[in-house]
């Protein structure tokens, strides 16, 4: 069994070495220690995504284990992880960048509802709307009650990916909070981007 030791590392650190472990050669099993929750997540995700049964267990204040057993070939994933999803198949990818829980500057409570109305508003983009991006203090939409999350949860049914940034959960103290999406790296962000026809960032 490879084990790889990245606790100490920020991310996308760790899914970075998994990835290039993945790539010099695949392993049959492989033992990932990480230090957060979010490195945990993430990396459980990254394994899952390249065919392996993977389980994680908390073994200490800041040591999480991520086992991962090779069960066969991942299937539509792209560099990074990220899979391929309808949306590039059908065309134009449309992702949505939100770094604040606020629309625009001025009054703080103005701009919560102007974000709300335009979480609610995103679904008009139809199909194209592949992917919304919550970093920093994009991440409180995906756990404060309202309009916001929401409209996230609904955009998420609708089978929009949403991806919430782990550093910043953890930053806020959030990663137990979060209510949608799946909890992401930079590396995924940086993916989801490069390959995005369109990015919007309100």
């Amino acid at each position: 069994m490879e084990v790889l030791d990245c606790r100490g590392l920020a991310c996308p650190e760790p899914v970075m070495r998994c990835r290039n472990l993945m790539q010099d050669a695949p392993a049959e099993a492989v033992c990932v220690l990480v230090d957060t929750a979010a490195a945990c997540e993430n990396v459980s995700r990254f394994l899952e995504k390249k065919g392996y049964a993977v389980t994680a267990a908390q073994e200490g204040e800041s040591l999480w284990k991520v086992s991962g057993v090779a069960s066969g070939a991942a299937s539509g994933t792209l560099e990074g992880g990220e899979e391929k999803s309808s949306a590039s198949a059908q065309g134009t990818k449309t992702a949505v960048l939100i770094t604040t829980e606020h629309l625009g500057t001025g009054d703080d409570e103005l701009g919560e509802k102007l974000m709300g109305n335009f979480l609610a508003t995103l679904s008009d983009l139809g199909e194209s709307l592949w992917r919304i991006i919550l970093l920093n203090g994009g991440v409180k939409l995906a756990v404060k009650p309202g309009k916001s999350l929401d409209s996230l949860k609904a955009l998420e049914k609708a089978g929009v990916s949403v991806l919430v940034c782990g550093t910043c959960l953890s930053f806020y103290g959030l990663m137990e909070a979060k209510q949608v999406g799946q909890t992401t790296n930079m590396l995924d962000v940086i993916t989801s981007l490069g390959l995005a026809d369109k990015v919007i960032r309100p």
